[in-house]
């Protein structure tokens, strides 16, 4: 009965861990680019039962040498085992800001923070006054040649990841362009997105809006493939990949779980108390 209440306890834990990452995935259901969290468990190991005090009469077949007939197999509970980020891609969604861009494919832009350089899937930038393309936290997207700075209405994202501006107006900030003034003249490269990969993106680490760090286990990283580098789309942005029914439907499944386990539980408690109250007259 002991055994039971532990083995009741741990499938209460990993419920609750189980329902903290639900309740994540449903509060960014709406943040651009959000990639679902999924929970996996390991069992502890299995214990095989049998009859110790039983000399296997009348149990075991003819001429069979097993004196303790098997019982059975009896669980010891569980744990979580991993909580990993499902990369999947996202809806695209068509907003026409020249600074919104999205990635159709395997891939992440790369950002300068305070921390370091930064990998992340959202693609919601925006033009700060010096003319570069940063987050909304004020991180800067970087390009082969370092940060990308432009004018506004003077810029073209190509699905490659070049950026295209018109020499004649030039990337100087303190210009204002309207679109229809833009002729595009004399288009010239002006520098091309850092797109990187890693080899197994489940073992990144996220890190504050939207970021995402290597690890040893993801691999540092790299260039795609050749053939294989992501689309990249201005004017658009990743939606997030999280299924707002299915995840409330594990919600509802992850609670009636946590309700049977404490069932279990007090079960097992009242059990246990009968018992000692009986030995104890």
């Amino acid at each position: 009965m002991v055994r039971g209440i532990y083995t009741g306890a741990s499938g209460m834990s990993i419920m609750q861990v189980k329902l903290d990452v639900i309740a994540n995935n449903l509060a960014n259901v709406d943040k651009t680019a959000f990639k679902q969290d999924t929970v996996i468990f390991k069992n502890y190991p299995e214990l095989l039962l049998h009859r110790t005090n039983d000399d296997g009469v009348g149990w075991t077949p003819m001429g069979s040498f097993d004196l303790a007939p098997l019982i059975g197999k009896l669980g010891t509970g569980a744990e979580v085992n991993e909580i990993y980020t499902r990369f999947d891609q996202g809806p695209l969604k068509k907003t026409d800001r020249e600074s919104d861009l999205a990635l159709n494919g395997e891939g992440f832009f790369v950002v300068e923070t305070n921390r370091g350089m930064r990998l992340t899937r959202s693609g919601s930038f925006i033009l700060n006054a010096d003319g570069y393309l940063v987050t909304p936290d004020g991180f800067v997207l970087m390009g082969e040649k370092g940060p990308i700075q432009v004018n506004q209405n003077n810029f073209i994202i190509r699905s490659n990841g070049e950026v295209w501006i018109n020499a004649a107006i030039g990337n100087n900030p303190n210009d204002t362009w309207g679109k229809d003034v833009n002729q595009w003249e004399n288009p010239i490269l002006l520098d091309k997105l850092q797109i990187r990969v890693v080899d197994y993106p489940r073992h990144l680490d996220k890190e504050g809006n939207s970021f995402y760090v290597p690890t040893p286990e993801s691999g540092e990283p790299r260039l795609p493939d050749l053939g294989k580098e992501p689309e990249v789309l201005q004017g658009y942005l990743e939606a997030s990949n999280v299924n707002l029914v299915t995840e409330m439907v594990n919600m509802i499944e992850v609670q009636r779980m946590y309700e049977a386990n404490q069932k279990a539980i007090m079960s097992h408690d009242s059990m246990l108390g009968t018992l000692i109250n009986s030995i104890l007259r």
